[in-house]
């Protein structure tokens, strides 16, 4: 008995809180036709609601098939009558198919409203099948031995093939949501229905498994599928009738809501063929009866039916229903957790009882059947990636945790904050703003970014428009930040753009440095770029160093050049002992940058540039300095450079760093004040350089 009341009970652990989960998204908005496809697809998008809607249409059109072939268990007593009398075992098909011939015929001449007027009948016959049984008595039960929460645990082993049996007659719920667009108030109708459905099926079901355990020994059940017909009054005849009727009405359900759910996909244009979206979208008469869609849902419930065997027909169903019913729980879930102020709905469920309904779906799919699981889930990763290549234009899977993610980023950046730990710890990582007028001239400064940004660090690039912040700027604005965007996409950058208006570079540079970074912490290291061909930006760059150093940023100054990028030849480092100060600082983005699969062929070499004396000295620092930093270069390409007078540390540079795939060289405030251009110019010869100025020395332990 516990093993039956544990099958109800996770039955109903799934199908509650997705009753729930429904009934609150259905007053939220208006449900059109589709039911629960059109509830996912406007949620999580519509190329995840084509994926899950034709994984959910194939439940519903399989599903017709279960329930047809569970009809012919109605005719029990038939199929014995043949087999005592005449010796011969007849096939179930010799039933079930002229069954499913009727339903097909009945459903697409006449249509849902038959279907529906049929229901009536058949409820009233459940009714009185079940009153029939719930009076009637046996000789077994007049001796009052049994109780109700007697026996054990048994056949554990069998638990969830029982379990996937016994599942889809549990999914019956949903079927009123299916019909949404036949619905007069789906905003109303659709929570009463689906959380009364759900809770009085599973009262039901445990009043009759109570019923039938007092009733029969445990022979009899395992030994007779009609043992309720021997507990009915008039149970011979009831019984049977019963349960034709409560099979053929959970197989009507389904034929009915099945076709609307392709219907739907087909008015969304799911499907790769624009013919075969308009076949399928197609209906018929004044209520648009998804005719077409209804050949194809009896057509693939045919086949299912031909082939006739319960156990995987209900696994198979059982696998999609939990794919469609953990994706309306995560709706929910996600909804809840985003605290979106446009999700209003009037019915409330609970978030904690939709995580248990999405954990639930997940496990329960592995228990039934893992490799059925992970066949459903490669089919719809498949489905998904076809779909998103034919609908790039629509959104995709990350619209399912968009919400979710800006709330737990809020709330993670306001628990740093107040944790004090912004800017205080010792571990550190780049957080780099660069801002740009040139950005659609030239991109060295955003594919620079673009490394920094790839693994360790953050990179925020900011396109400026210069200008007065009017309507038509910002107008212009969303226009390039959209581009900017698809750039990015392309690129499979992780940089974070944005665009900023403002009358001059300068007023635009001292908004920056005051603005935080994505990442939660400051932003401590700001980015300017320059062509090195024509550098009429220079000037500003100089203009805004004491703006930035009274920030305490650490100052990169990029010299763009239009030689094509070497990654094969690495980045050169060109460090001194009077610029010790930046030294670590140049090794650590070294390292960053190369972390970029654009390096994967490069590495670092450092040049050091000092007296012949002190090679020894500055070669054990060095050593010393990658080792005890952990850092992926080779001795060997740490370079010593005897430094004279006559050879300038410019001339150097051209000469040994000519193929570098890049160069670091560092500066000082001292230098910048002395030198002004000169320090920034004379490196024709080599490609990308940039010039670092830290605010500090870094320790890089």
């Amino acid at each position: 008995m516990y093993g039956v009341l544990l099958i109800i009970l996770i039955g109903h652990f799934v199908t509650i809180p997705t009753a729930f989960a429904l009934s609150e998204i259905a007053t939220n908005e208006k449900v059109k036709g589709g039911g629960e496809y059109f509830i996912i697809s406007r949620s999580f998008g519509l190329n995840i609601g084509a994926t899950i809607g034709i994984a959910l249409f194939f439940s519903q059109a399989i599903s017709v098939a279960f329930y047809v072939i569970a009809f012919t268990e109605a005719f029990e007593p038939f199929f014995n009558f043949i087999k005592e009398k005449y010796n011969i075992i007849l096939p179930r098909q010799v039933i079930s198919l002229p069954a499913m011939a009727g339903l097909s015929i009945l459903i697409l001449r006449k249509g849902a409203n038959l279907g529906v007027k049929a229901l009536y009948v058949v409820v009233a016959i459940l009714f009185l099948s079940l009153t029939m049984f719930f009076i009637g008595k046996t000789d077994y039960a007049l001796d009052g031995s049994q109780h109700f929460f007697t026996g054990s645990f048994r056949n554990m082993t069998d638990f969830f093939v029982v379990f996937a049996i016994c599942f889809p007659a549990f999914t019956g719920m949903t079927a009123g949501v299916g019909l949404s667009g036949d619905l007069r108030k789906p905003g109303r109708s659709i929570p009463l229905g689906t959380t009364s459905a759900t809770i009085i099926g599973m009262i039901v079901y445990i009043f009759v498994s109570w019923k039938l355990h007092i009733s029969a020994s445990q022979e009899d059940l395992l030994n007779n599928q009609l043992i309720m017909s021997k507990i009915a009054v008039y149970g011979g005849f009831i019984i049977p009738v019963g349960l034709a009727a409560s099979t053929i009405s959970s197989a009507l359900g389904s034929v009915m809501v099945a076709p609307r759910t392709l219907q739907a996909l087909g008015i969304d244009r799911s499907f790769p063929s624009r013919r075969l979206n308009l076949f399928i979208a197609k209906g018929k008469g004044e209520l648009n009866e998804p005719y077409n869609g209804s050949v194809i849902t009896c057509t693939i419930a045919f086949v299912f039916v031909t082939l006739g065997s319960v156990n995987m027909v209900a696994e198979i169903i059982s696998m999609f229903f939990m794919v469609t019913y953990g994706s309306i729980c995560l709706i929910s879930f996600l909804y809840h957790f985003g605290a979106d102020p446009s999700y209003r709905p009037s019915f409330r469920s609970r978030w904690y009882l939709s995580l248990i309904g999405f954990v639930l779906c997940g496990w329960l799919m592995f228990k039934i059947n893992a490799f059925y699981a992970i066949a459903a889930l490669i089919v719809m990763t498949l489905i998904y990636t076809f779909i998103h290549f034919y609908h790039k234009d629509r959104q995709g899977i990350e619209a399912i945790f968009q919400g979710a993610i800006f709330q737990l980023s809020r709330n993670m950046q306001v628990f740093l904050q107040k944790s004090k730990k912004i800017g205080t710890s010792q571990k550190w990582r780049p957080s780099v703003v660069c801002v740009s007028r040139d950005t659609f001239e030239r991109d060295n400064a955003f594919k620079l970014l673009s490394w920094i940004s790839n693994k360790y660090g953050f990179g925020t690039y900011i396109h400026l428009i210069e200008g007065y912040y009017s309507k038509a700027t910002h107008n212009d604005s969303l226009d390039i930040l959209q581009q900017l965007v698809k750039k990015s996409e392309d690129e499979q950058s992780k940089v974070y753009i944005d665009t900023v208006i403002s009358p001059s570079y300068t007023s635009a540079i001292a908004q920056i440095i005051q603005l935080p970074s994505i990442s939660g912490m400051e932003n401590n290291m700001i980015l300017f770029e320059f062509d090195k061909e024509k550098p009429v930006n220079l000037e500003q760059i100089i203009d805004n160093y004491s703006l930035c150093r009274s920030g305490d940023f650490d100052i990169c100054v990029l010299g763009s050049s239009r030689q094509k990028i070497n990654f094969k030849k690495g980045i050169h480092i060109w460090i001194s002992r009077y610029d010790f100060e930046n030294t670590n600082l140049m090794i650590l983005l070294s390292y960053i940058i190369m972390g970029h699969h654009d390096w994967r062929k490069g590495a670092i070499k450092i040049f050091d540039v000092c007296k012949e004396e002190d090679f020894e000295e500055t070669r054990e620092k060095l050593n010393e300095l990658v080792i005890s930093g952990r850092l992926p270069i080779s001795k060997k390409n740490i370079e010593l450079i005897k430094k004279e007078e006559q050879v300038s540390i410019q001339n150097l540079i051209n000469s040994k760093s000519s193929e570098a795939g890049l160069t670091l060289v560092g500066f000082l405030g001292e230098q910048l004040k002395h030198d002004k251009y000169e320090l920034f110019t004379g490196y024709d010869k080599i490609g990308n350089i940039l010039f670092v100025n830290a605010r500090k020395e870094l320790s890089i332990n």
